[in-house]
């Protein structure tokens, strides 16, 4: 049963399409997502499959070997990739933050050279802003660069890394200048294939999103051209960070209206055919009553997000609505997922059931693109 009441006010037929086209190849996908929970990470091949397809790197115009799209393109892909339940991809951190973050700093020499290979699924592409003792507050992180010669020295080390085990391309926060806080701050795009000193740690284990790696990374004395500083000033990188978070908690957002979806559709084909005391669990006004509840929250959330979405591509979207937009979705979201969970029963509990998958992969929503209680402190800054 699927539920989708109204289409939303920004999509096109074009962007229909794509999400059709990316859900068949998401679903193709489930036959290989056990092994792969097993492994802690989707395997290299699917990565190249969707550069096959397309599916990377959607929104990067053509002449960087992107798809030419536009946000609503990268929305679909979320939207589908949620609908198959595939959590385990990293593509919204490939495409939807990472691209970004060259498309609109980088030098032209610099999206030459690195979105090609992104959007064809040659690189994996990850950013690296979290350390083990540093999450939000970005201003004191404590991994630096040093200038020899014509290269960087990077040491320091990153965690919670999503991406990071196929990574071959990695926008790291790092300071160059230690002594002036966030005005130190620079991103460098690191390349790893065969470097010297890069370093990856434990692939970590997780409560949920078993498929998708996320790890450690180290750096000792790694040396990197002073090219692959991202554009071409230091000290830009908090500016530059502050700037594109907004985009990374929408998509955050869209993730989880699209999980909620899933959620509220698995949940009423099971309790329309599960029984109790002789009768479908949907003939009890509780059951409708509580999944009606869903419902409007699933609702209210696709409307907020659709109208976010409107105003990113109007380049309208503040900073402070992104905030207040991540953290209502993900709420609502744990919130929906935990009761469908509920009217399962003890079969919402088991693994096997896409349902305690989708609980599972839904708290830390709350946790990561900034906590939500940070989110509501930046939004309380601009009442």
């Amino acid at each position: 049963m699927t539920i989708e009441p109204f289409k939303s006010n920004w999509a096109t037929e074009e962007h229909e399409m794509v999400y059709d086209s990316a859900l068949k190849m998401f679903k193709s996908w489930e036959e290989k997502d056990e092994q792969w929970r097993e492994d802690g990470k989707i395997a290299r091949t699917a990565w190249n499959e969707a550069g096959e397809m397309g599916f990377l790197c959607a929104s990067v115009p053509e002449q960087y070997g992107g798809g030419g799209g536009d946000f609503g393109h990268e929305a679909m892909l979320l939207l589908a990739q949620a609908q198959a339940n595939q959590s385990g991809f990293g593509g919204q951190v490939h495409s939807g933050i990472v691209a970004p973050y060259i498309l609109k700093h980088g030098t032209e020499e610099q999206k030459k050279k690195w979105l090609p290979k992104m959007a064809s699924g040659e690189y994996v592409a990850a950013i690296a802003m979290t350390e083990p003792t540093t999450g939000s507050d970005l201003q004191n992180i404590k991994t630096y660069a040093v200038k020899d010669g014509d290269d960087y020295i990077i040491n320091g080390s990153k965690t919670f890394i999503t991406n990071g085990q196929h990574a071959n391309l990695i926008v790291l926060a790092c300071k160059t200048d230690r002594e002036l806080g966030a005005k130190g701050v620079s991103l460098i795009v690191v390349e790893t294939d065969g470097l010297e000193g890069f370093e990856r740690g434990r692939n970590l284990d997780k409560v949920g999103m078993s498929s998708q790696d996320t790890s450690e990374l180290f750096f000792s004395n790694v040396r990197v051209p002073q090219s692959n500083l991202l554009g071409d000033t230091e000290g830009l990188g908090f500016i530059q960070m502050m700037q594109e978070l907004p985009r990374e908690r929408l998509i955050i957002a869209i993730s989880g209206v699209g999980a909620m979806k899933l959620a509220i559709e698995l949940t009423l084909d099971y309790v329309k055919q599960r029984e109790a005391f002789g009768k479908p669990i949907w003939s009890f006004q509780n059951t409708r009553f509580k999944l009606a509840e869903c419902q409007a929250d699933y609702l209210a959330a696709k409307s907020l997000c659709d109208s976010a979405i409107s105003a990113l591509m109007d380049d309208t979207l503040t900073a402070a609505q992104a905030s207040l937009i991540k953290y209502w979705v993900t709420e609502k979201q744990c919130k929906v997922i935990d009761e469908c969970l509920q009217l399962f029963g003890g079969y919402g509990y088991m693994k096997e059931y896409p349902i305690a998958r989708l609980f599972a992969d839904a708290r830390v929503q709350k946790i990561y693109g900034g906590t939500n209680e940070i989110m509501k402190e930046l939004a309380s800054r601009y009442m």
